[in-house]
């Protein structure tokens, strides 16, 4: 048996329909640090890895750890009608899972409970070489400069500083950030990094900027990329994203 109650509806309905775009379904894990989520693409090009702290909620009580196998579109769906001044109430029903939403009134929703068999991505393996923690709000500017020349963005570092670019067929764009930057938060690199990843899978990703105001990449020479946003005592959301080969 469990209960959540959840007093900012923001936490789920501005980040559950983001990550809705990547996988269609997955295994939410309930326990007593609070409510997670971790689960690759059909592709496996992409991993996302969601945590909701228990902390981030105004009674979290599960009696011993549940999981629950749900389809994120049709979740997504239903945490959009929530509105800015209900809480949500999370419980179990027969088979599904009760989503209440407290507030001018009651409205409930019951979702049915998939059987989902998924191995978790090894994740924990991966050693980065580079991390550079920016502004989201500069991250995600870079990411729709990117957009408008090319379908793939580079990502560099080295000691002085950040540089995200990208380049078509006729045009290139490019944003530096040197350090000493207010951009610019903190940059961990030995030797200089480059890496090329797909610009349709970042788009989304990066849409956390509007919940965190800040963003963390690590990555390596042509080697996967972890973002992740993160609202302390709250939320943490990284996701992994392959690294395409690059030609140059």
């Amino acid at each position: 048996m469990f209960r959540a109650v959840l007093a900012e509806p923001e936490l789920l309905k501005n980040t559950i329909p983001i990550i809705a775009e990547i996988i269609d379904e997955g295994v939410f894990k309930l326990d007593s640090n609070g409510l997670s989520l971790l689960a690759p693409d059909r592709t496996m090009v992409a991993v996302v890895d969601f945590k909701l702290l228990s902390t981030a909620f105004e009674e979290w009580k599960v009696e011993e750890a549940v999981e629950l196998g749900l389809n994120l579109e049709n979740l997504a769906t239903i945490l959009k009608r929530a509105k800015s001044g209900d809480k949500i109430v999370l419980e179990p029903g027969k088979s599904k899972l009760k989503i209440r939403f407290e507030g001018e009134s009651v409205r409930t929703f019951e979702l049915p409970l998939l059987e989902i068999k998924l191995e978790n991505p090894p994740i924990e393996q991966l050693k980065f070489s580079g991390k550079v923690e920016v502004s989201s709000a500069v991250l995600e500017e870079g990411i729709a400069d990117a957009d408008v020349v090319s379908d793939s963005v580079f990502l560099e570092a080295g000691k002085d500083g950040f540089k995200l670019s990208a380049k078509g067929d006729v045009s290139t764009v490019e944003l530096e950030l040197k350090k000493g930057q207010p951009s610019l938060l903190s940059i961990e690199v030995e030797n200089p990094i480059r890496a090329q990843y797909a610009l349709d899978y970042l788009k989304k990703m990066i849409k956390l900027a509007k919940l965190a105001p800040q963003a963390v990449l690590e990555w390596g020479q042509d080697y996967p990329l972890r973002l992740s946003f993160r609202l302390k005592d709250k939320l943490a959301i990284s996701f992994i994203l392959a690294p395409r080969i690059s030609e140059e």
